[in-house]
């Protein structure tokens, strides 16, 4: 119970970081300190009682990044992520992952015990000796975990200091500098360290300070579109926009060569590794009647492994949901048994942190969708199961290195095969309920209604579902304004953050929400249009209810639709009217002056551009093979591709603070003489913070869903104190606010971002304790 829940909350840290920045780390040495120290309050435990719970956490956190880099891409290419399915395919591709690793273990953990070094394992065993002799050190995690969270809180919820600072580089048209003040993403740049942090800066560097400008010089004097799929010109776009038009597929090029790349470069140990899994496979068969095995050599039965197998591609086959015809169903049992034996070597050799799996799930896509070509399964239908087919056998992969580093801790420990595989089966099934409701959490917690109009455009499928409209008419008049200096757009801007959309259409002024909401409630809005002036919305006006209006949702997907696959709301004449941008992978990200929350999931990005690019044949080529040789040039100066194409990929307020984590990591490095120990302070402090700023911010989107946007207004205190009084400036000034001074505001968010970092520090460089130092040999 205890590592189904630990697992749980690091699964939803996981989640949340994977669709952000397209990274997770390992929890399972912060799993395995929990359990210690929740066991010692509690009573005495033994060892192998926290090697299950570090078992079982360890496994559901493994499945997070599959299912968040994969499933979102279904945003992308005009589809809902379902709950039932996400269910279905993290549950599906855990099991698989577990599994295909039972016949393994002999071979890869036992046979090649002292060849194969399992990084992570091997510390996780070493943190366990050590609770075992008396040291722990779980109130560093709990720290991280309280810091992040209430810093995250802080700023994510009550507005007390910028998200992100940063501003324009006026000397070079089209740039840009920003940074997230993001606890979780400090911690992720300590634990992968300064070489992978610097490389992946050195991506966005690439986009935000070269490519970027690049395109805005010369495109500034153009006076036609470039793209077929350009919806204004470049001289019109703002960087942001200029990353998504182009950049985008510059730096999809590059991950998947990237990605191709390491997987080659792993061939030999592929290869290598495949072959004596299938004489490991054999070899177990023919001891198969040995009468008496020792506890710690006992694993569940070989049948146990095919009869589930059999029952997976049924499974898979037949359950509605996933839509997965024989063929690729079968093609998941091959992938993922070839896959998991790949990743669970490649995890022994160099870990977990460089094992790629995305290159496995690039390489499944590549050739299910060229199996799919040549068959000519290209419908949209065809790509959701594409998508579900890789989702799975990437889930698999992930879980299946995960599970061989678990296996490889109790063998250290001494623990039982048997059991530990159970464990695993729970962990996996346990995660898998949770992580699907944390992605739609996420995602709908951040999805906005923006208006947009493309007459004449038809929806691909039509739901049963439909959306209220409540409307008012508004005296207002908006000279009275001008007359006090508040210009339209701050008034919009002031109306959207209470929710309120403004429409003058036909010459009408009215007041438009899809929230529910009486006259009472908002006429009683008070809006900060300026210092010194904010009015109640009916002091500008009279409010004179008008009519509901329903719409209803549906989907545009398919090669040759004139408008971006997604969701739209249509009127009843069936004419698109709103888009129902996603927060995941959203292509809006500010509407009225308001930022909104959006995640950038660059895997999912990557992937559903691989399934359209070949399924439709219709991707800009060009930008794509840019991508491709830069990560050629990189590879022939011996720099890994891989991390510095998902910089390419990331925004650059993303990856700075892991940039900034990956330099204290290198300072703590250089203070302490040497490189820091798996299961040091920093790296635990670090754990702590990742979990507690990821959960904070999972809790954040579930008040905005359960209470329609309420709680969220209520915690913004900027707001709720307004600009008036002493407080009121104060934090408008330094705040998450549009009355936010741009240097001030900067400086107080940079200020509050190097105080965590210097705390970071100074945790890091302390002097190891009993329960940092290495176990006796």
């Amino acid at each position: 119970m205890l590592g189904s829940v630990l697992g749980i909350v690091f699964a939803a840290s996981s989640v949340y970081l994977a669709i952000k920045v397209g990274l997770t780390v390992s929890a399972s040495i912060p799993v395995a300190v929990l359990s210690i120290a929740i066991f010692r309050a509690l009573g005495r435990s033994s060892i192998l009682e926290n090697t299950i719970v570090q078992t079982a956490g360890s496994a559901g956190e493994s499945l997070a990044f599959g299912v968040a880099a994969a499933l979102p891409a279904l945003l992308l290419l005009g589809y809902d992520i379902d709950l039932t399915h996400a269910l279905m395919t993290t549950a599906l591709g855990g099991i698989l992952g577990v599994l295909m690793m039972i016949p393994l273990r002999q071979g890869l953990i036992v046979q090649e015990h002292g060849k194969l070094t399992y990084p992570e394992g091997t510390a996780s065993a070493d943190v366990l000796i050590v609770g075992e002799q008396g040291g722990t050190n779980a109130r560093t995690v709990i720290t991280g975990f309280v810091l992040g969270g209430v810093y995250k809180f802080a700023y994510s919820g009550m507005k007390l200091f910028r998200e992100a600072v940063g501003t324009k580089l006026t000397a070079l048209k089209g740039a840009s500098v920003s940074m997230e003040v993001s606890p979780e993403l400090l911690g992720v740049g300590y634990i992968i360290g300064p070489r992978v942090a610097s490389i992946t800066f050195a991506g966005v560097v690439l986009s935000y300070l070269i490519l970027i400008p690049l395109i805005s010089f010369f495109g500034s004097g153009l006076t036609q579109k470039v793209l077929p799929t350009d919806t204004r010109l470049i001289q019109n776009m703002s960087p942001d926009q200029i990353r998504n038009a182009y950049v985008l597929y510059i730096g999809a090029g590059a991950v998947a060569t990237g990605g191709l790349i390491s997987l080659i470069r792993s061939l030999p140990t592929i290869l290598g590794a495949f072959r004596r899994s299938l004489d490991t496979l054999r070899a177990s068969r023919q001891q198969g009647g040995a009468p008496q095995l020792l506890r710690t050599e006992q694993d569940l039965p070989i049948t146990l492994v095919l009869g589930g197998s059999l029952l997976l591609i049924l499974a898979i086959w037949l359950a509605p949901p996933l839509h997965v015809n024989f063929l690729s169903a079968l093609l998941i049992v091959i992938f993922g048994f070839f896959f998991v034996t790949v990743s669970a070597r490649i995890t022994g050799e160099i870990g977990s942190s460089s094992n790629p799996i995305s290159g496995m799930v690039v390489a499944t896509l590549l050739i299910t969708c060229l199996v799919y070509l040549m068959l000519g399964w290209t419908d949209s239908s065809d790509r959701f199961m594409a998508l579900t087919t890789a989702a799975i056998v990437g889930i698999a992969a992930s879980n299946g290195g995960t599970t061989a580093q678990d296996l490889k801790t109790a063998f250290l420990v001494g623990g039982t095969p048997r059991k530990q595989q159970i464990a695993l089966f729970v962990g996996v099934l346990t995660s898998a309920l949770f992580i699907g409701l944390v992605l739609v959490l996420l995602n709908e917690g951040g999805t906005t209604l923006i208006p947009e109009r493309h007459p004449g455009v038809a929806l691909s499928e039509t739901t049963q579902k439909t959306r209220t409209q409540h409307t008012w008419a508004w005296t207002m008049a908006p000279e009275a304004l001008a007359s006090q200096g508040v210009e339209a757009t701050a008034l919009r801007r002031e109306l959207w953050k209470q929710g309120l959309e403004l429409s003058t259409q036909e010459g009408a002024t009215e007041l438009r929400t899809w929230r529910s909401a009486d006259t009472a409630q908002v006429g009683g809005a008070v809006l900060a249009l300026k210092p010194g002036l904010s009015p109640k919305i009916s002091e500008l006006g009279t409010l004179t209810p008008g009519p509901d209006r329903t719409y209803t949702e549906g989907f545009v997907r398919g090669a040759d639709t004139p408008v971006p696959a997604g969701k739209y709301l249509v009127d009843s004449a069936g004419a698109i009217q709103y888009l129902v941008d996603p927060a995941i992978g959203g292509r809006v990200s500010e509407y009225e002056g308001v930022p909104l929350t959006r995640y950038a999931a660059p895997k999912a990005q990557l992937f559903a551009l691989i399934i359209d690019g070949i399924l439709t044949q219709k991707l800009p080529w060009d930008l794509v093979l840019l991508g491709v040789f830069i990560a050629l040039m990189l590879e022939l100066c011996g720099v890994s591709a891989l991390p510095f194409a998902v910089g390419v990929y990331l925004p650059i307020s993303s990856s700075a603070p892991i940039f900034v984590g990956g330099m204290v990591r290198r300072l703590v490095d250089r203070m302490r003489g040497g490189a820091e120990a798996d299961f040091s302070p920093g790296t635990l402090l670090s754990s702590g913070l990742i979990a507690g700023g990821s959960i904070a911010g999972v809790l954040i989107a579930f008040l905005e869903i359960v209470t329609d946007g309420a709680a969220t207004r209520a915690l913004n205190l900027p707001a709720l104190f307004g600009t008036e009084g002493g407080l009121g400036t104060l934090l408008n000034t330094i705040g998450e606010s549009e009355h936010a001074h741009p240097l001030w505001s900067n400086l107080w968010g940079l200020a509050l971002f190097a105080s965590v970092a210097l705390f970071l520090l100074r945790t890091a460089v302390r002097k190891p304790s009993g329960a940092e130092a290495p176990p006796p040999k």
